[in-house]
């Protein structure tokens, strides 16, 4: 197949799935287009079957916001037109959904019809989709997708509640490269980071305010008074200086590490004990289900489709939004000796497993020839 995928190019969760999903299907032998404002971060482009267009905005002064997704739907007409793409996967609703909806439009004049998939994937949903101005849209985008999909139960719950769906969804969770993790690190050196006594607790995320990083800093004083330990702070985002200052006031300036965005993120996982995800609302939990891959159990709230990652009790504990003591005893359960640390990150590791890439690439396929076949039969 000649597929487009559109998705945004940054860290979060829903640009790294879908350059994952991508490159996938490229090693699968289907032709991939990504469509997008900027190179994906994690997308190699020095790969067979992969292609990259860029959709570029002209500043217009009588805008006082630049279309994007005016741009990115004539985009998108042009890569059909070129390259004979036969379908059109679209990550994200906003305004993702909504410019491939134009764009098939604009080419149903042409006589092409353009099959498209919506993947949502947590808060083009739950916020923003959900805000008075933009919901009639996502609404409206949802129901004329051909094939509509989210990446966790709690999701499709969500959906259904907060918008007028017509539609079926298919829940196709996130997933995980599990290959990449077969095999230790071999400069997997925990000495470069903590002295042979200590644990290593890392977090890893964007630092908006759902994700609650003062929260990690609560838990990890609690865990630090009763087990010799480290902090690591991957990401950034405008809650890190209000978290680092709360850090500083409970004096734990000198146990925590600040890393930034990192492109070792694995390197990271491999010599940590245990992850924190505290967040107030989370579609899935792919930071927590990475963490698993490197044999790392999690600590983390039950809310959104975390409880469908984290099995609480086995690959780790979730715990009620905001409930810190419970999580750090909970944390300090896992850490207090090396045969319980072991049992829950072998577990972690067994439960990864079940979201192997190569277990769920094969569903998108399936759905992209319903898609496809449904076309032609409505031709």
């Amino acid at each position: 197949m000649k597929i487009a995928i559109v998705c945004y190019p940054t860290f979060g969760g829903s640009g790294v799935v879908a350059t994952m999903l991508g490159t996938a299907l490229a090693k699968r032998d289907h032709e991939v287009h990504f469509i997008t404002y900027h190179q994906p971060v994690r997308l190699d482009l020095l790969a067979r079957n992969i292609y990259f267009h860029e959709v570029s905005v002209e500043e217009y002064p009588l805008f006082h916001y630049q279309p994007y997704d005016l741009a990115l739907s004539s985009k998108l007409v042009n890569v059909v037109q070129e390259y004979g793409i036969e379908l059109l996967h679209v990550h994200y609703a906003i305004p993702h959904a909504y410019a491939g909806y134009m764009a098939q439009q604009m080419l149903k004049e042409q006589g092409i019809e353009l099959p498209m998939v919506t993947t949502l994937h947590g808060t083009d949903i739950t916020l923003v989709g959900n805000h008075p101005v933009y919901k009639p849209s996502v609404t409206f985008s949802i129901n004329n997708s051909n094939i509509v999909t989210s990446v966790s139960d709690s999701l499709k719950q969500d959906t259904l509640e907060l918008f007028d769906i017509r539609t079926s969804i298919e829940v196709v969770p996130n997933f995980i490269d599990m290959s990449r993790y077969s095999e230790e690190f071999k400069d997997c050196d925990r000495s470069m980071m903590a002295f042979p006594q200590e644990r290593i607790i890392t977090h890893l995320s964007n630092m908006r305010p759902v994700k609650r990083i003062q929260d990690v800093v609560s838990i990890f004083e609690k865990i630090s008074k009763e087990i010799p330990s480290i902090l690591i702070m991957v990401g950034d985002g405008p809650e890190r200086a209000a978290a680092e200052e709360y850090a500083k006031k409970l004096g734990l300036q000198l146990k925590i590490k600040w890393v930034g965005n990192s492109t070792e993120i694995d390197r990271i996982l491999c010599f940590t004990d245990l992850f924190l995800l505290p967040s107030e609302k989370e579609s899935f939990g792919l930071a927590a289900l990475e963490a698993m891959a490197n044999k790392t159990p999690v600590i983390s709230s039950n809310t959104g489709g975390l409880p469908e990652v984290n099995e609480n009790g086995v690959t780790g504990y979730t715990s009620d939004v905001g409930n810190v003591e419970e999580m750090a005893l909970n944390a300090i359960k896992i850490l207090k000796d090396d045969d319980t640390l072991s049992i829950f990150k072998t577990s972690a590791y067994n439960k990864a497993q079940e979201f192997d890439i190569h277990k769920i690439v094969p569903q998108y396929e399936e759905l992209y020839h319903k898609a496809i076949y449904s076309k032609h039969n409505n031709d």
